[in-house]
């Protein structure tokens, strides 16, 4: 099994994601549940993929006021999985009560406490995207002061993307978890992604997961697919 490759099932029907597990499972073990599979199915798709012997990062990016957030994190450890993002605009109080409710739930039900990643600036956003809320700062400035303050809220990491990764790692040192998306094996198309990294091109700039989704689930063989990142992954 790998630990650094998490495959997203971004799939609108949970037979198509058990199918997915069934063909990947043991050479990938953590999966990412999003916003579209889970508000179809809820816990139902994590009991599935527990059931197959896989862990799951939740990533639903809670952000709300601190006690609500909390909460949130609350059941989502109560579901024992493995990660969880949170929106890290919410707030250095909003991140401390989170991180403060997972560190209780897992120590009240006796599991391993998840790891909690903050989500930044998305992807989607630029410089005016920003200027229009009144953030009046670079994207990259952002990025930065949004990842240290995750640190400082005892957040295990953050979700960066390619031209972030190193940034991150500067300013927030060498433990803390870095999770990269837009990964594209070497020799894949890479469709409407301009800025995406091979596996080990991540790897070596410093990120600890890779995030995969269509070229993977959407492959004619997605298990053939997941073996060629993991041999590019390993490729020292």
């Amino acid at each position: 099994m790998s630990s650094k490759l998490i495959v997203a099932l971004d799939v609108d029907d949970i037979n198509i994601a058990e199918s997915l597990i069934n063909s990947l499972i043991p050479q990938v073990y953590i999966y990412k549940i999003g916003a579209y599979l889970f508000t179809a199915y809820g816990p139902e798709v994590i009991k599935m993929v527990h059931a197959k012997g896989g862990r799951v990062f939740l990533d639903l990016k809670y952000h709300d006021i601190p006690s609500t957030v909390a909460n949130a994190v609350t059941e989502a450890t109560k579901l024992d999985v493995w990660g969880m993002t949170v929106h890290t605009s919410g707030g250095f109080s909003m991140l401390k009560e989170a991180v403060k409710a997972a560190g209780n739930t897992a120590e009240e039900l006796q599991i391993d406490k998840p790891l909690i990643l903050g989500v930044t600036v998305l992807t989607s956003l630029r410089e005016k995207d920003l200027d229009e809320m009144g953030i009046n700062r670079k994207v990259e400035k952002q990025v930065k002061r949004l990842a240290v303050m995750a640190q400082n809220a005892g957040l295990n990491g953050v979700v960066a993307p390619a031209q972030e990764i190193e940034l991150v790692r500067k300013n927030c040192g060498k433990d803390f978890i870095i999770a990269t998306p837009g990964i594209r094996s070497k020799d894949a198309q890479v469709d409407d992604q301009k800025r995406v990294l091979t596996p080990r091109e991540a790897i070596e700039k410093g990120s600890d997961y890779l995030i995969v989704g269509r070229p993977i689930t959407k492959a004619p063989d997605p298990k053939e697919a997941a073996k060629k990142i993991l041999v590019e992954i390993q490729n020292e």
